[in-house]
């Protein structure tokens, strides 16, 4: 499977993942929401969707879509196939969602990968950020060499293109830092937020402790006195 086929499988299920949809609902989700697949067409999906179903994490099923249910009996229309993800197909989305390699970095992939971050744990998504970064940040490095060896040799206007595409990852790195400053920060409320509960749960559980002070005091001037009562009678014959 290439890289790009590998992107669309992953958008593919995670799309269906919300709710089931027709071909044509799906690939218009994939061109407003992704807009990595704006140039994708049928001839890409329906080959994708047919090796889902093959492999058992879609099945097709014959529907209607909401706004053709009272027109599809007058025009004869044949009724659109639905596809709808199996427990299968949610299981490989969760398999895809926790790869952090090198794909998950890539330009194509990784706006997919960050399009679907509200189902991505934390730690993947930060794992994913880094990665992201880390490839930036060498992709960065390489064109600041290439600009000062080939800088008297270019034009004003292809220096000025260079420029634009460094600015470019430029911009995209200081993003990447504020998202991962962003996931840690947030991390460390949890945390510290999960340490009090703790603390909290521990003093209540703690038994009071009994004031000792007042009984401690008597002990040092003289014997106890008697609890609940009036001191012994002196005038009663079992105190002489």
């Amino acid at each position: 499977m290439s890289r790009r086929s590998g992107v669309l499988e992953f958008a593919v299920l995670g799309l269906l993942r919300e709710s089931p949809m027709h071909g044509y609902e799906l690939r218009k989700r994939l061109n407003t929401s992704l807009g990595v697949f704006r140039a994708f067409s049928y001839g890409s999906l329906y080959p994708c969707l047919k090796t889902l179903v093959a492999n058992g994490w879609l099945i097709e099923e014959s529907g209607i879509a909401s706004q053709d249910a009272l027109s599809a009996p007058l025009s004869g229309r044949r009724a659109k196939i639905v596809y709808r993800l199996t427990a299968a197909g949610k299981e490989r989305f969760e398999e895809l969602l926790s790869h952090t390699g090198p794909d998950a970095w890539e330009d194509e992939h990784f706006g997919v990968r960050f399009a679907f971050f509200g189902q991505t744990s934390r730690d993947v998504r930060m794992r994913v950020l880094e990665g992201r970064r880390s490839r930036l940040e060498e992709r960065l490095d390489k064109m600041r060499a290439a600009m000062a060896r080939t800088r008297e040799r270019l034009d004003d206007y292809t220096l000025e293109l260079q420029r634009h595409g460094m600015e470019s990852v430029e911009r995209e790195v200081r993003w990447l830092n504020e998202l991962i400053e962003s996931e840690r920060a947030g991390r460390d409320r949890r945390d510290g937020t999960a340490g009090q509960d703790r603390t909290t749960e521990r003093d209540e559980d703690r038994p009071p402790q009994q004031d000792q002070s007042q009984d401690q005091s008597e002990d040092a001037d003289g014997p106890p006195r008697h609890r609940g009562g009036s001191q012994p009678d002196p005038s009663d014959d079992t105190a002489k």
